[in-house]
């Protein structure tokens, strides 16, 4: 049995004991920075130090990146969710509540029925008392519970308290159909109202999601600029689109630039060389007659001073909680 009776002591989130030195603060940056590119494997060595150190993201991480790989809760990976739990990290436990660690695995909390309950007593006062952060995990605990109402809620309290992880999900979510509006144009702008708030605040998924819900509403020039500021911070999905628009700014009606040829295939280069991104090849190698031989050398030039390695990195951006 892991021994949390004092779980409600630790803060949601939770600082290591000290200070990570420089080298394996480094690591861990490198580590995040694979994990936001989907290498699971190759994030594991630059996170571990970090884990070892006390540092709990570090914990959660490679618990999520070894239940990726293993398809499932395997014991690798719980061994790493319960050092999280241990901490007190509500997302830990509710992976050990979705993967079974308690009813399969006979790896229950101390003092709990299962670890959504465990993660329910940690996460509730701090939420009560206006952390946006806790409002957001105990949206997920309480889908968790299967109580969507409550879980509706939280997610609305944390949106209000400017969490801006949980504004992009509400804004996701009236896209998809949450909530009463009299014609598609109110919900649009309603669902651009809670992107705007996030992208505000620099959050970079929600500024792609400005730029897709500013092309729903046709006023594609505002979303072009948004589109751009999404790749320059480091988006995955817009720099790939971006690059397709200055290779091909016929493709759709989002390109609104005209044609800068060198510098699409130097963008889609750097993404085939940096990600090893397939769909950045078959854009390339569909309008690969567009440019010669010497153009394309000229292209790869630039992709190598002002694309490989750009800061901030590229990354998809996945949530905390997600699949």
């Amino acid at each position: 049995m892991m021994l949390l009776a004092t779980l409600v002591l630790f803060p949601l989130t939770i600082p290591t004991a000290w200070a990570l030195d420089d080298e394996i603060q480094a690591a861990k940056d490198e580590g995040m920075r694979l994990w936001g590119i989907s290498e699971w494997i190759e994030m594991q060595p630059y996170l571990e130090p970090a884990a070892e150190a006390g540092d709990v993201d570090a914990m959660y991480y490679l618990g999520e990146a070894t239940r990726l790989l293993d398809r499932g809760l395997s014991l690798r990976a719980m061994a790493w969710y319960l050092q999280a739990a241990e901490q007190g990290d509500p997302y830990a436990m509710l992976r050990l509540f979705q993967g079974g660690a308690c009813t399969a695995g006979d790896r229950c909390p101390e003092g709990f029925e299962d670890w959504h309950h465990a993660a329910l007593a940690i996460t509730q006062p701090q939420a009560e008392a206006g952390d946006p952060d806790a409002m957001l995990a105990m949206y997920h605990i309480q889908r968790m519970f299967e109580a969507s109402r409550q879980a509706g809620e939280w997610l609305e309290r944390a949106a209000e308290a400017g969490q801006p992880e949980a504004q992009t999900l509400l804004g996701r979510q009236v896209l998809n159909g949450r909530g009463w509006y009299l014609t598609n144009s109110r919900r649009l702008g309603a669902a651009e109202e809670w992107f705007r708030r996030a992208a505000e605040q620099g959050y970079v998924p929600a500024i792609s999601q400005v730029a897709n819900v500013l092309r729903r509403q046709r006023k594609f020039n505002e979303s072009w600029e948004w589109m751009k500021e999404a790749s320059l911070n480091g988006n995955y999905d817009s720099r790939l689109g971006v690059g397709w628009c200055y290779l091909d700014p016929q493709r759709d009606d989002r390109c609104q630039n005209e044609q800068e040829k060198i510098k699409g295939w130097a963008i889609l280069h750097a993404l085939s060389i940096e990600m090893d991104d397939t769909s950045a090849r078959s854009v390339m190698e569909w309008n690969e007659d567009q440019l010669s031989a010497e153009e394309r050398r000229e292209a790869e030039e630039l992709a190598d001073i002002e694309w490989i390695g750009r800061e901030p990195p590229l990354s998809r951006f996945p949530p905390r909680f997600g699949y």
